[in-house]
């Protein structure tokens, strides 16, 4: 960017800091804070290992420089402003996780295409937290990252000292890493009368189970019920590998049995009768990817990352870091709930052709001189494809 669409930048900054409402993290005084500052030239560095000693101190520096983008660590510090990472001796870490929209697997439409499939896979990730891990809704803290995508925090004492082995395990298990459906399709030992006799008895977890083996038997209920009222259902079955049209006969004749859906609920493998564990297992493994929640594991495992900072701006897109309830979560909209600049009109000019949708508006721009609205010159201008002012 030029110097003079810098300094718009800088100033719109500053006057959206002057009156911010600032969420800081708990013990922010044994936090190391990073900056990155707006520059006209190509580098960009972050100056990092800063502590501030009072909100007010944090405050006049945000106002002062207007940032491109504000960070503090996960970690908390003895010595947080130390200069070297080994001096500043680590107390302990918030649990994060980043779900970032443009890793996600599929094609991608657009800009709010890619943030709502974000989103979809941040409420995936939310029924991990709750229903897996007992956390709470107010224990689970969520954040658009004015971005691309969504973090959650948990500060919690339970997890606080966990290192960065325990938190790759919590990302395995989320992402279903190493998830081996051997052990969710077990076989048990029942025994005869008077214990005369002994077999093996193949069984499914029972849907109220815990864990993977609770979801997978709730999906594989569902999911098949679901199609054994379909139509088209044994098309759709014999699409799996291995499932010819026999079999797809007889697993829709399974699932429209009230009687034997109750038995699988109960994880009674029994009640389907000749068809084989390893047919449940072709459809199971669609299901586990469809569950499985993508979490960049780098973010959570690293004990001492920088995370951005609730309520300041995002230096690539002008718009506000959103700190959200669970509820909240649901019904954002990024697009129109994260801008903070106004409707008042502001001159740019446009380097190259740039479409984004913003405040329910399908924004077009071509190259040259034109009068947009603040929120979008400012998102423009953050993005690289416009410069402030005519020349």
């Amino acid at each position: 960017m030029n110097e003079s669409t810098r300094q718009y930048l800088v100033s719109a900054f500053q006057n959206y800091y002057s009156q911010a409402d600032i969420r800081l993290p708990p013990e922010f005084t044994s936090r190391e804070w990073g900056f990155i500052e707006f520059t006209s030239g190509q580098d960009t560095f972050m100056k990092r290992h800063r502590a501030f000693g009072s909100e007010g101190e944090l405050h006049d520096y945000l106002r002062g420089i207007g940032p491109a983008h504000a960070y503090y660590s996960v970690a908390y510090y003895e010595y947080p402003g130390a200069p070297k990472m080994k001096e500043k001796n680590w107390l302990k870490a918030d649990l994060i996780f980043d779900i970032d929209s443009d890793h996600l697997p599929g094609d991608i439409n657009s800009y709010a295409d890619m943030l709502e499939k974000g989103k979809r896979e941040t409420l995936k990730l939310l029924e991990f937290l709750i229903g897996d891990f007992g956390f709470n809704e107010n224990q689970v803290h969520a954040v658009f990252s004015g971005g691309r995508g969504y973090h959650f925090h948990i500060s919690e004492e339970s997890v606080l000292s966990l290192g960065s082995p325990e938190r790759r395990e919590i990302v395995d298990y989320v992402s279903s890493k190493g998830l081996n459906l051997e052990r969710i399709f077990s076989k048990r030992d029942i025994t005869g009368d008077a214990g005369a006799e002994s077999a093996k008895m193949a069984v499914l977890p029972s849907e109220d189970e815990g864990g993977w083996g609770g979801r997978i038997n709730r999906y594989l209920i569902s999911y098949l019920s679901s199609l054994a009222r379909d139509e088209n259902a044994i098309k759709i079955l014999t699409g799996f590998k291995g499932i010819g049209k026999k079999t797809a006969e007889n697993l829709v004749e399974v699932f429209q049995d009230e009687a034997r859906v109750a038995s699988l609920r109960n994880g009674k493998m029994d009640a389907l009768g000749g068809i084989k564990k390893e047919i449940l297992e072709t459809i199971v493994k669609q299901g586990v990817s469809q569950m499985a929640a993508c979490v960049d594991e780098p973010v959570t495992a690293d004990i001492k990352r920088l995370i951005r900072l609730p309520g300041s701006l995002h230096g690539k897109s002008g718009m506000k870091v959103t700190a959200l309830s669970i509820q909240e979560l649901e019904e954002f909209e990024p697009l129109n709930d994260a801008i903070v600049f106004s409707d008042k009109s502001v001159k740019i000019k446009v380097i190259k052709p740039f479409a984004v949708q913003m405040k329910g508006k399908d924004l077009m721009v071509e190259e040259g001189v034109q009068d947009v609205p603040e929120y979008a010159a400012v998102y423009l201008m953050c993005r690289g494809v416009a410069e402030y002012g005519s020349h």
